[in-house]
């Protein structure tokens, strides 16, 4: 690393002060570390298709920040009875749901769901068994929650569109971003029951109530819409990620050119 020009960051640093100053101070990496350019948060757009998917036509009828949306990543599994506590946890809590099911490939609804889930919940969720247009989904004004794995790129899509989090990691770095998602920029509830290997129903209706309808919940919205405001700020003309892009280009040329 010592010998590279830059380190770029998927990230801006008015999100993560901390951690871009101690890396800038060099507290935590070795002598001789290269500049450090935080040039985002960078979003991938959803891929066009000629047609709205279906899930973005039930948000349109849905109230504004009442539905919760649920994915866990392309990767993310979970055992059948894990998948069900979910579902019954959404099915106690009473809240709008959308939800991507996390479990094997080859499952069909009924199978995965508890008997009678989707007929029960069917006014106030739905349930999309393939691909969903996460960004787009994010970005509804009928989503006010979003329940997911901690994947990086998850994050930053809900930033981006101000949208709070329940942090649920499943693997490697995620519980990391957990920790930080929480502590640090205190833009997520966690769940708890996850590093137990099962996260219960009750848990899971707790906190999907806590996060749409609960006092706490409003100011984590907030939160997350001055985290969102911050992330356009550096990414605009002036902001700081936009500033070490242009830097970061400068550097380039000078050096293609030496």
């Amino acid at each position: 690393m010592c010998d590279s020009m830059g380190v770029l960051v998927n990230g801006c640093r008015s999100l993560e002060p901390g951690a871009a100053d101690a890396i800038v101070a060099g507290l935590c990496n070795p002598p001789g570390r290269p500049p450090l350019y935080c040039v985002g948060p960078l979003i991938k757009h959803d891929e066009e298709t000629s047609k709205r998917h279906e899930c973005l036509a039930w948000l349109d009828g849905q109230p504004e920040a009442s539905v919760v949306f649920l994915c866990f990543g392309s990767m993310g599994r979970f055992s059948a009875e894990q998948v069900k506590e979910i579902a019954s946890g959404l099915e106690t809590s009473g809240q709008r749901a959308d939800r991507r099911p996390t479990g094997t490939t080859t499952a069909t609804s009924t199978e995965l769901f508890p008997e009678g889930f989707l007929q029960r919940t069917k006014d106030r969720g739905l349930v999309v068994m393939s691909w969903a247009p996460q960004r787009q989904v994010l970005a509804h004004e009928a989503v006010g929650g979003f329940v997911k794995h901690c994947g990086w790129n998850s994050v930053l899509e809900a930033v981006m569109v101000g949208v709070s989090m329940l942090a649920w990691p499943l693997y490697m770095e995620q519980r990391m971003n957990w920790v930080f998602l929480v502590e640090e920029m205190q833009l997520a509830v966690p769940t708890e029951g996850y590093d137990k290997k099962m996260v219960e129903s009750d848990e899971v209706a707790a906190k999907v109530r806590w996060l749409i309808e609960s006092d706490g919940g409003r100011e984590l919205r907030q939160r997350t819409r001055a985290a969102m405001r911050l992330a356009e700020e550096a990414l605009g003309d002036g902001g700081k990620s936009r500033a070490a892009l242009v830097d970061l280009a400068r550097q380039w040329k000078s050096a293609a050119h030496s």
